[in-house]
């Protein structure tokens, strides 16, 4: 993979993942996260944290799921590869939830599981597309 495909990669993981769980979230929050969660959720989105995870985040998308799917431009292998990280990344979190917290809800794991997979497979695959339209892979060795 190239600098200018990681970039290009990078940018359209990030317009589609953060497009989406923009979606969800706002979606989400009130109707499953807030019952669900209580007095566990912050009155505020704490913004230095979320940037960080969103910034790691996308990189993994990019490295874990778009780069291996780009020399072949699949965007199937990009969804495929998407899914399964974001199935593990999600369930890591929320089984870990699940495991060390009094009160953690079994509906916002799977919901967090399914949106996770969805989400970052669809990113993946989306942002394949748009990697080797704009920057097609060479058969030349880098």
């Amino acid at each position: 993979m190239t600098l200018k495909q990681f970039a290009i990669a990078y940018g359209a993981t990030a317009v589609f993942f953060l497009a989406l769980d923009a979606v969800w979230l706002s979606v989400m929050a009130e109707r499953l996260y807030r019952p669900a969660l209580g007095g566990l959720m912050a009155d505020e989105v704490a913004w230095v944290p979320a940037a960080a995870f969103y910034l790691i985040y996308v990189a993994g998308v990019v490295l874990f799921a778009v780069a291996p799917a780009l020399p072949r431009a699949s965007w199937a292998s990009a969804l495929g590869w998407g899914a399964l990280l974001g199935f593990v990344a999600y369930a890591t979190y929320d089984l870990t939830n699940q495991a060390t917290l009094k009160a953690w809800p079994w509906q916002v794991t799977l919901a967090d599981l399914c949106w996770g997979t969805f989400a970052t497979g669809v990113s993946a695959a989306a942002a394949c597309r748009v990697t080797a339209w704009l920057a097609p892979a060479t058969s030349s060795v880098r």
